[in-house]
């Protein structure tokens, strides 16, 4: 399904979740919700890195980074 850029972000709730998965749990969320925006919450600190990294690795934008928050444009 494809949102539009309007659209709020999609909430991905991966909190409690150690490293790969939350980046595993973003990356399954973009597979199936397609272009939009996604909202990620995240508190394993692996995550400040592995995230940003994702975002690079799939050409997709980092919006916002900071405090176990992660809001991605796919």
């Amino acid at each position: 399904m494809t949102r539009s850029p309007t659209d709020a972000a999609i909430p991905v709730d991966a909190r409690g979740l150690k490293c790969p998965l939350p980046a595993l749990r973003l990356a399954r969320a973009v597979r199936e919700g397609g272009t939009a925006r996604y909202d990620l919450l995240a508190d394993d600190p692996a995550a400040e890195a592995d995230i940003p990294a994702l975002c690079r690795e799939r050409g997709w934008t980092l919006l916002q980074a900071g405090g176990g928050r992660f809001l991605v444009r796919a």
